[in-house]
């Protein structure tokens, strides 16, 4: 795994969001040299051009979410976000599976 990246999380409650465009808050994942930061942003309303446009003033490297519409995962692949789509499982989850690898696209999350 990377050290010294961003990873965002859209979420709906304290699962990932089952789309983009849902979320209502971020789950921020910060790893610095094998030391994990984490951090809850609560959104001021669903919307996917306002989270595009939050990952990349936050200069996040990836993205792990749900389901995203083309559109703007074509969008965030031309702005080097590497993007996760198709995952299922909670916030605390996906932090368990970070410490040891990245999960994969269309992966459910069990423990």
């Amino acid at each position: 795994m990377k050290t010294n990246t961003k990873i965002l999380i859209p979420l709906f409650l304290n699962q990932i969001a089952p789309r983009f465009d849902l979320a209502t808050n971020v789950c921020i994942i910060i790893i610095e040299d094998n030391l994990f930061q984490q951090k809850t942003v609560v959104l001021p309303r669903p919307s996917a051009e306002e989270l595009c446009y939050y990952i990349l003033t936050e200069k996040i490297d990836t993205l792990i979410c749900g389901g995203i519409e083309d559109e703007f995962y074509q969008y965030l692949i031309w702005k080097k976000v590497n993007v996760i789509d198709n995952v299922i499982g909670s916030c605390d989850q996906i932090t368990k599976r970070l410490r040891t690898d990245y999960p994969c696209a269309g992966e459910i999350m069990k423990l």
